[in-house]
């Protein structure tokens, strides 16, 4: 039976490892009850029914009217396109037991980072009696910033309960694995 020393370099790495490991770990997007093929469907539905609707006022004469349902068509389009850049925004939320950082990116792509210690960090929540949780902030050091916004008041309780728990996790530090 032979005895050895533990790896300094071994031990350090997976010391390391524990510490910059997620302890959470959540993106969040707005949410568009309408994907990519609902939207061909609903747009081929409506450019049909118009032209449906377009050609009897053609027959008769009163042809302006089918550009009036080309209008309609075309402004449907643009909203559900303004719609569709709306929903590239997302957050994402990484808690490690060294580290919270929040990375909020715009549909326009503009980012905003917000990293504090999990230790000064604690979530901040706006009940209403009739909606429940409202708004959810992180808060530390008088810094504070809106988290969860895209989420309905139910998820964002749901959201706020596992956020919850992660920091408090993260505050009591890695949990090491005997080696």
């Amino acid at each position: 039976m032979s005895l050895s020393k533990p790896d300094p370099e071994s031990a350090a790495a997976t010391s390391g490892a524990a510490v910059e490991r997620p302890v959470f770990d959540a993106t969040i997007t707005p949410h568009r009850s309408l994907g990519a093929d609902g939207f061909r469907l609903v747009m081929t539905l409506v450019c049909l029914s118009s032209i449906v609707a377009s050609v009897p006022f053609v027959l008769l004469g009163a042809w302006p009217v089918a550009g009036f349902f080309g209008l309609d068509i075309l402004a449907l389009f643009i909203a559900f396109k303004v719609n569709f850049n709306a929903a590239r925004a997302f957050e994402r939320i990484v808690v490690t037991p060294l580290e919270v950082m929040l990375r909020q990116v715009s549909h326009r792509g503009k980012e905003a980072i917000w990293r504090s210690n999990p230790v000064w960090t604690k979530l901040e929540r706006e009940h209403d009696e009739d909606y429940g949780l409202m708004r959810l902030d992180l808060v530390s050091r008088g810094s504070r910033v809106v988290v969860a916004s895209a989420l309905s008041p139910q998820e964002r309780e749901g959201f706020a309960q596992a956020l919850g728990a992660a920091l408090a996790e993260a505050r009591r530090g890695p949990a090491f694995e005997p080696a």
